[in-house]
């Protein structure tokens, strides 16, 4: 019987990560965020790995090339902002307090770093990415269906229209030198929201735009 389980044993041992790896990938993936924040995609790694407190070869480990570890922080970035979409889902009474609840945790998440990094040079429709953007654009349409419904939130507007806002409205314009960029985040936020809130007061140019619109665009540039 021992010499039966054996196998098992040792396959089981091989295919679940450490709890030390798993420390270690964290670490990477939340310096690499913060790293890719502050200075753009194009960071050393070894830059990466000395905030993350791990060697380079730790790193490469993990991550075999910068495409990779791209994915896996936009992946990280969306799956930790679908989290505060499902909390303002569940804990808001208020469907239009729901979704400005979101928009502002969505800012705090830094999900405006994304539009440089999807710019980048790697495999856009690897199956992570799908998944992570399919889930977050579901919960956000939730948020501003709950919303329409409840005639808070004006009829013209869709993810997309909330999600470029989002990202534009969360980075400070390039080599404006702005160091204190955050205090105004949640202020023109603030501005953004009401101007969605029904009854509108003009009529929208153009169409509303989905997630699917822009990265069916962001593909063809």
């Amino acid at each position: 019987m021992a010499t039966a389980a054996a196998p098992a044993e040792r396959s089981r041992r091989v295919v679940r990560p450490r709890a030390d790896a798993l420390r270690n990938r964290e670490r990477i993936v939340a310096a690499a965020r913060e790293m890719f924040v502050e200075f753009g995609p194009e960071v050393p790694f070894d830059e990466i790995a000395r905030r993350a407190g791990v060697g380079n070869a730790t790193l490469y480990r993990h991550f075999a090339d910068r495409a990779e570890l791209i994915r896996e922080v936009v992946c990280s970035v969306m799956d930790r902002t679908s989290e505060q979409a499902e909390l303002a889902l569940a804990e808001e009474g208020d469907a239009f307090g729901a979704l400005r609840r979101f928009v502002h945790a969505a800012a705090e998440e830094r999900i405006g770093a994304l539009c440089p990094m999807l710019s980048g040079d790697f495999d856009k429709e690897h199956p992570d990415l799908d998944e992570a953007r399919d889930r977050l654009e579901g919960l956000v349409e939730q948020l501003m269906a709950r919303a329409r419904t409840a005639g808070q939130l004006r009829t013209d507007v869709a993810v997309g229209d909330l999600m470029v806002a989002l990202s534009q409205l969360t980075r400070p314009l390039p080599g404006s030198g702005c160091v204190n960029f955050d205090q105004f985040v949640h202020r023109h936020l603030q501005l953004f929201l009401d101007g969605l809130q029904a009854p509108a007061r003009s009529e929208l140019p153009g169409t509303a735009a989905t997630l699917e619109d822009l990265r069916q665009k962001a593909c063809k540039a």
